[in-house]
This record gives C-alpha cells, structure tokens and sequence, in this order.
C-alpha cells in the first residue's frame, strides 16, 4: 500500500456509547484481512495523561510498554488486536497544549501570534501522522473522546475536517451514534442521529459511514431514512445492536460489512473474508462454558465498573484457555475485617486482591489474604495486593507487630514495604512511578518459571514502592520466597508461599498484556487453581 490511510472515529448523542469497542472491532477486523493497523485516542480533558486522575474520574489508567499511563481504551485496543500500543497511541488537549507553549517560550514560531488555527491543529494533524508514519502503517484508526458538541473536543474535530480536505479518499469518518427505542411509542427515533450529524457537519465535517448504536434491529425504512437525511449511502448506515459481549461486536461489524463499505471508501480492493476462525472459537467457548468457579476481586474501586477494567478481562480470556466460566465477586476492601471474612469470603475458589493506591481498604485486603493463606485459597496478589501479602506474612507469620508498608505508616517499627532510594527525591506525582516493561528473572525450579515456561520475562508496571530487601532472607526462611527478581535494580519482583496450593504475588500488572489471542499465563494458571479447589471442595 502507498500510503497510510486514515480512519476518525467520532461520537454523538451521549458519551459512553462504545466509541473504543468500535474501533477495537474496526481494527480487528482489517488485521484480519492481513493490514497492518494500530489505534490513537485522541482524549480532550487538559490533563498530561490519567495517570493522576481518580478512577472515579477516569475509570482504569492503562499502561503500555513505554510507561505511558493512558486511557483505558487502549487495553481495549490490545485486547483486540493483538498490537502493543505506545505513548504515541494516547494524546490528550493537555500535551497538545503543553508542546506548543514550550515550542512558543523557545522561539520556534519565531514572533507569531499563537492560535488555535493553525499552531494547536498543525499540532494534533502532526501527532497523528507521526504514529502512522513511524509505525508504516496500512491504517491508522484515531478515536476522538467525547461527543461532538463539547466545546473541548472542537480543535480535534477541526483538525479531522483539515486532514479529510488534505488526504481526500484515504480518510474515512465514521461517526457512531445513538438511535433510541422509545417504549411508549414504541419505534426507533431517528432524531437524535440526525442532530448529532447536522452538529458535525456545522463544524465541518460530513460522516463517511454512521454507525447506530441500538437495542433493536434497524430496518430498511429507517436506515433509508437515517442516509436520506446524513447524507450518506444507505450501505453507509451500520447497525449496532446491544451484544451479549464486547467480544461480539467485530463479527457484528462483519456481518453489516462495515469493513468492506471502510475499503470501498478508500478505494481498497479486497478479496476472501477476514480469518475469524480463532475469534470465533473463542467466543464459542466463552459462551458455552464446561465448568464455573468464583473468584473474589477485593479492592476498594468495586462499585466502579471500569476500575479494575483490565483484571476483568483477562479472567475471560483466562477463563476460556480453561473452557470454564469465571464469576468475579466484588468485594469491598474497606468493609472487609475478622467478624465478617469467613461469611464473605467462604465459598470463593479463588482470591485475587487488587491493585490500587491510598490507605482506604488496606486492612480489609490484608484480612482477606490471611484467610486465603490459612484457608489454602488460591490467592493472587497484584502489585499493592502483593504488598498486602508481605505485610500480611510478616505480621502474622513472623511476629512483626505493626509491620507496614511506609506509604501508609512512615514510623512503622517493621517497614516490609519502602519506597526506593531515588523516588524518595521526587516531588511530583505526574509519571513519576516505575512505570513500563521492566526485565524479571524468574528462579529456576519456582512455581512461576514453570507457569511462564521461560526465566526472563517482561512485565508493565505502575507504583513507587518496593519490597524491602532488609527483609528477604528473613521471609525466605519463612516460607515466602522471592522468586521473580530484576537482577539489574535488586528488586523482588514476585514472590510465591510455600506449602500453599497457589499463593503468588506480582509488583507488576500482568492484566496490562492479557488478549484474547494470548491469555496472561499467571492468570491462565490461577484460574486453574481456583477449578482444581472447586474440585476438591466437592
């Protein structure tokens, strides 16, 4: 192919309505094909990134090999695809804004006045044909956040109408929307769609393909109706209906040919149908599951749909490599203690406490994985899940009174977890974690160089503290053994009990690489614990 071809996606009606799984479906659909694609958020909030947002803001922040903390969209990019996604994946208004004042204070406009036309869309048209052109790309698929409208979101919708003027047909728009069924009068509405594309085209930008989200199916008269008014082919109107999965959505896509009307629209002759063999089985053996367990997700974000986002998938994906069906009970940290943890926690074939930051919940994570650790529960630690754990261990195992991790308790007598040296010099909180793949050498003969059947691995990360080493001989001779290291740093990495069926514990976050196509293998093997301690309980 001669060059990149350009995919936007934008929203309209309401945010919320699956603009990510769109893409994600777009994307892996022309993958299929054998096109090589990656997928750009464009996110309008002022922020640098998410990564100091609260998850009641922002839900999950994702992270990418690169240490980019992102949108959450971006795992749903992963997931999908199969392709690693960067820094360059996620631009907020924020970096635009920051990249162009710095280019300002250091002369580059060389006097100009400073606008939003031309230097701030000059700016996000730049990004986005850095990533295509650094990545060689057949097309780059560029989600847009928010709903057309917001006053936010108007320099990347200009930016969109410029690169369409500029690229003609190797730019396509697909906008998705919302065509409502009213239960009393009992249709489909089409008016919301129609407003929500009169918006766009005000701003300059006429949708190429629309894309309906709903909850019946669309019928002729109204798509007819829906292209008669949007200006768009009646092949150009592409019904969404409610999935019983995200995972649905791609052969959803496939079957209104949404990627044949995006290859028509940029002059792309294909031949043969997408290789959906593997998805398909996939969602085969979501659906049709031969066994169920329980597992228990303990954190304090429960009640927030998209906090523990990432986790949730990969006990999907986790779930079908063990044809079984994973129910994840939340459980709420912070009201979690000893007269209450047999009755809430009892009947779970496995424990998984969550990552997380804040004092909020601690003591109820930490309760949680004793009865784990006494009851001979699988139990999986992430990242503060296995700080909980060491806390846990050396309290009630090695007598540490009042052992504590000093982001919690500066003057604890016994400091099990402790910050490290250098980021004891920091000020700041924007990126300034470990953040990103680091190395990890896993023990030969341990648990988990047998689940990863290999000694070197890679992992993302995202936290400041860290294992304190003073403690390790002391734990190992315990029983709780420092099995994944990064050699380089001398930091305890994972660390796995002895004499428990499946207790292991991670500094880093494993559900960041999890997709459809390569379930993470910790969670591959926890979740064959918690069926093997269902099968025992029986």
């Amino acid at each position: 192919m001669p060059k990149t071809k350009f995919i936007f996606v934008t929203g309209g009606v309401t945010s919320s309505l699956g603009k990510g799984i769109i893409s994600s479906s777009i994307a892996k659909l022309l993958v299929s094909r054998g096109f090589s694609v990656t997928i750009q958020k464009l996110d309008p909030y002022i922020n640098i990134d998410p990564g100091t947002l609260n998850p009641y803001e922002h839900g999950e922040c994702f992270v990418t090999d690169d240490g980019a903390e992102t949108d959450l969209d971006l795992g749903h990019y992963e997931r999908f695809t199969n392709v690693p996604t960067s820094q360059a994946n996620n631009i907020t208004t924020g970096v635009v804004y920051q990249s162009v004042i710095s280019k300002e204070r250091k002369g580059e406009f060389l006097g100009e006045t400073v606008q939003v036309i031309p230097h701030i869309t000059d700016e996000i048209k730049y990004r986005i044909k850095l990533l295509a052109n650094r990545e060689n790309l057949d097309f780059l698929i560029t989600e847009i956040g928010g709903t057309v409208g917001d006053i936010e979101s108007l320099p990347f919708i200009e930016a969109v109408r410029q690169m369409r003027w500029e690229l003609g047909n190797s730019c396509v728009v697909v906008h998705l929307t919302l065509v409502p069924f009213l239960a009393a009068a009992g249709e489909l509405k089409t008016k919301p769609t129609q407003h929500s594309v009169k918006l766009l085209q005000e701003q300059g930008v006429q949708p190429d393909i629309i894309v309906c989200r709903t909850e019946k199916n669309l019928n002729e008269g109204i798509r007819n109706k829906i292209a008669l008014f949007c200006n768009v082919s009646p092949s150009s109107v592409i019904e969404c209906i409610d999935a019983e999965s995200i995972y649905d959505v791609p052969i959803l896509m496939k079957k209104e040919n949404l990627d044949l009307e995006i290859l028509r629209k940029v002059d792309i002759k294909t031949d043969g149908e997408p290789d959906l063999d593997d998805w398909k089985r996939f969602l085969h053996t979501l659906k049709n599951p031969s066994r169920s367990v329980k597992v228990g997700l303990i954190g304090k974000y429960v009640e927030l749909k998209d906090a523990y986002k990432s986790i949730n998938e990969s006990f999907i994906h986790a779930g079908v490599a063990n044809a079984c069906n994973v129910e994840v009970r939340l459980i709420q940290s912070e009201y979690l203690d000893e007269s209450n943890v047999e009755e809430k926690l009892k009947d779970l074939d496995g424990i998984l406490v969550a990552p997380g930051f804040g004092e909020r919940g601690i003591e109820g994570k930490i309760t949680a994985i004793r009865y784990a650790r006494e009851k001979s529960i699988p139990f999986f630690g992430i990242c503060l899940g296995m700080q909980c754990a060491v806390i846990e261990f050396g309290r009630h195992v090695l007598g540490y009174k009042g052992a504590h991790s000093t982001e919690f308790d500066r003057v604890t007598p016994f400091p099990v977890i402790d910050m490290m040296e250098e980021q004891k010099k920091i000020s700041g909180l924007g990126g300034t974690m470990r953040l990103g793949a680091y190395p990890c050498y896993l023990q030969q003969g341990s648990q988990v160089e047998k689940i990863f059947g290999a000694q070197n691995i890679s992992e993302r990360h995202r936290h400041r503290y860290e294992f304190n080493n003073e403690y390790k001989e002391a734990y190992s001779n315990a029983g709780m053994m420092p099995v994944g290291l990064n050699v380089k740093d001398d930091l305890v990495e994972i660390i796995e009990l002895k004499n428990h069926p499946w207790f292991i514990g991670v500094q880093f976050h494993p559900e960041y690489r999890s997709t459809v196509a390569k379930p993470h293998p910790l969670f591959v093997s926890f979740v064959k614990a918690a069926v093997e301690h269902a099968t025992r309980k029986k």
